[in-house]
């Protein structure tokens, strides 16, 4: 049977769109959605034609000529390509073409799919016109309305919907869209209207069952894997976008859920966007909801026109497509035996030139907008598309969207809650991080019981306070795994204006608080009081707060790091390692005064010096407190084994010598000799706590030039 005897669907007439949900307007649909198998018994705002007196008489064009990216290879892929089309080489060594001189346009109110082989420059090709490839690398141009789409107003006017599913595992269904509705719709919505939309998407995404299901991952039970696309796909389009990218959005999933989803796109689609995705293998059903089709091989166009028109192109290629056979299979099909052939395809690259030349193509996007690009956005929005980015400021002159739906303190909230919301549900992350300081202190506490005031607990208190100090870095690398797939996340969230990176950061940085009290509180008292610490209850707080900003300073520079390298395994290298250094230059293993002029930099830059010194001055500030009497400055010598009447003569030999008394008794080193013997004479205690602090916050900012540019998630 042949696609064009089976009826397309209808566009539907009127239907309420997020205009109507601004004015508090709620409209119910009492039939279930055409081509769903289940009642829907909940109220759907369906996506269909604005309510709006304005005929679509300023239609949307997105037009791309001569699209060509290529990137450079380790070696000339002629001999990887033997025996294909010789297209992918270039005449210059080392670059492989992925994109080769494409020009097509794709119109409101249509879907246009993206189709050919694995390698055939199909996700490339949505990501030249999403912009995710860079500027400098992309030769040709990509044009809405005739205009140049600049980069701020594409990335708050579309919505990319990537491949993989990044999804926060221990969020419901539910919850997962309703925090995309607070990133994406204007705070002027209420909760209500919110929660209606997010409403409406579940029913429309066929989800109702699995609403208040958890996502899930590896560990957990959650949904399914048709389910997790489905939600990927409406997190992105809650804000009724008026692009949409997607990548393969039907990867994964059944024939009826992919026929769901693309029912969806092309309900969007009617509502006055431009949907453009890539499939692999569209099935017979899914093929009547696609407007237009592009064929790529080997990033060259072989194909580009409405689905109806492929038997046409073919019979007059000279190969007909066969009555039973499925037009785009046998397509996909005969492309694939040309690409085994030399020179092959690009005889098909030449005759879709000549034929489009031929129909004239062009022609069906001749009733473009002649009103400015700025005017058909407005008009656009008007109509009720783009709820999150209607300006408050009707007169205002500049663009006619703002750049983010919320104010930044509207964002730290919400980014908060959600990861507070997903930490809570996942208590073994941060109860296996609190067991291991607990375990830390609890060793160190019996290992270090009751130091006495001798020379060997002067280098037992030592020895402690470094270990104490570095351990609380290191624990801070437990972290990294779960850190890297929020990071993700977070890239594909800003990558289209959902929220500001500097909310992400300020948001990241105050709910890690909590956390770093509650373990600083954990370890202080654990070892305090079971080693003998000095300072009583005043010693005791500001023991807590050295060793907060020490947990401070060393999240803040995993998370650093982190913004810079997303590997798990060379993350964990490079923290260990650092914090190695850090540990080597603190001061413990060789004094200041001791490290080579060439290295003493890295002293000062060491995080572990100065929560170390700070620890050290609160145990021994005192000056009248001794810690070597008489005797005992023979401890830690070969001499410590000689005989205690032997010692006593030798001390009044000492003090003859001198011409002082020194008796078993005399104080010979007080806290501040220790101190200075230590090098610990620069900075006080608080002014040691403020720089760990400050180094926190310090690292906190590269974090944010760090998204800054390693986020922009393009192409090179």
């Amino acid at each position: 049977m042949e696609v064009q005897k089976l009826p397309r669907t209808s566009k539907p007439s009127l239907s309420p769109t997020l205009a109507e949900i601004q004015k508090g307007v709620h409209h119910s649909q009492s039939d279930m959605i055409s081509d769903y198998s289940t009642p829907v018994h909940h109220q759907v705002l369906e996506l269909g034609h604005a309510c709006s007196s304005i005929p679509p008489s300023n239609p949307f064009v997105l037009s791309f000529d001569n699209l060509t990216y290529s990137v450079k290879v380790g070696q000339k892929m002629s001999l990887a390509i033997c025996g294909k089309d010789s297209s992918l080489d270039s005449s210059e060594t080392g670059k492989k073409i992925l994109l080769n001189d494409i020009s097509e346009a794709a119109r409101e109110g249509e879907i246009t799919a993206v189709l050919g082989a694995s390698g055939s420059g199909k996700s490339t090709l949505i990501d030249a016109l999403a912009d995710r490839i860079a500027k400098e690398s992309l030769k040709g141009s990509v044009t809405l309305n005739g205009e140049v789409l600049e980069s701020r107003l594409l990335k708050t006017i579309s919505a990319y919907v990537m491949q993989d599913d990044l999804l926060f595992p221990m969020l419901t269904v539910e919850e997962t869209l309703m925090f995309s509705a607070e990133f994406r719709l204007p705070r002027s919505l209420s909760k209500s209207k919110k929660k209606a939309r997010v409403q409406a998407l579940i029913d429309q995404l066929g989800l109702r069952n699995a609403a208040n299901t958890v996502i899930g991952d590896e560990g957990h039970r959650g949904v399914s894997g048709g389910e997790r696309r489905r939600v990927s796909i409406g997190i992105d389009i809650v804000h009724d976008p008026i692009l949409l990218f997607l990548d393969e959005p039907t990867s994964g999933l059944d024939s009826t859920s992919a026929f769901m989803v693309v029912k969806v796109l092309q309900r969007i689609a009617q509502s006055g966007s431009i949907v453009i995705m890539s499939i692999h293998q569209p099935s017979y059903r899914l093929l009547t909801l696609l407007d237009r089709l592009i064929f790529l091989s080997h990033g060259q166009t072989v194909y580009a026109g409405s689905p109806g028109s492929l038997p046409e192109f073919f019979a007059e290629f000279g190969h007909p497509i066969p009555e039973n056979e499925n037009r785009t299979e046998f397509a996909l099909d005969y492309i694939r035996d040309l690409e085994e052939i030399p020179g092959g395809t690009k005889i098909l690259v030449e005759f879709n030139k000549s034929w489009q030349a031929m129909k004239n193509a062009k022609n069906r996007f001749s009733n473009a907008s002649k009103l400015s690009l700025k005017d058909t956005v407005s008009v656009s929005i008007s109509r009720g598309k783009l709820v999150s980015g209607a300006p408050n400021d009707s007169n205002s002159t500049s663009s006619p969207v703002l750049s983010f739906a919320n104010p930044l303190w509207v964002e730290v909230m919400v980014i908060g809650k959600r990861s507070s919301l997903n930490a809570k549900r996942m208590p073994e992350l941060f109860g296996i991080r609190l067991a291991a300081v607990l375990v830390t202190g609890i060793i160190l506490a019996t290992v270090y019981y009751h130091l006495d005031n001798s020379p060997r607990g002067v280098q037992e208190r030592l020895g402690f306070f470094a270990f104490a100090i570095s351990t609380t870095y290191y624990t801070c690398a437990e972290s990294i795994p779960a850190f890297i797939q929020e990071r993700y996340i977070f890239m594909r969230e800003t990558a289209y204006n959902a929220y500001r990176r500097s909310s992400y950061v300020l948001a990241h940085s105050l709910i890690s608080i909590p956390s770093l009290i509650v373990l600083s509180i954990a370890f202080a008292t654990t070892t305090f009081w079971a080693v003998g610490l000095d300072g009583g209850f005043s010693g005791f707080c500001f023991f807590f707060f050295t060793i907060f900003s020490a947990f401070w300073a060393g999240s803040s520079f995993v998370t650093f790091l982190l913004g810079v390298v997303s590997h798990v395994m060379l993350s964990f290298t490079l923290v260990v390692a650092i914090l190695s250094y850090f540990l080597l230059f603190s001061g413990f293993y060789v004094s200041r005064d001791r490290i080579p002029p060439f290295w003493l930099w890295f002293h000062y830059m060491s995080l572990v010096k100065y929560p170390y010194e700070a620890a050290l001055q609160n145990e021994f500030h005192s000056p009248t407190k001794c810690f070597v009497m008489g005797v005992q400055m023979f401890d830690n010598t070969p001499l410590a084994v000689m005989p205690l009447s032997m010692k006593l003569r030798m001390l009044k030999t000492i003090s003859t010598r001198l011409g002082r008394n020194i008796t078993s008794n005399t104080c010979a080193v007080t806290g501040t000799d220790i101190l200075q013997q230590q090098g610990i004479t620069q900075l006080s205690k608080w002014n040691c706590l403020w720089i760990t602090i400050a180094w926190g916050f310090f690292f906190r900012i590269l974090f944010y030039f760090a998204l800054l540019l390693s986020s922009k998630n393009k192409r090179r």
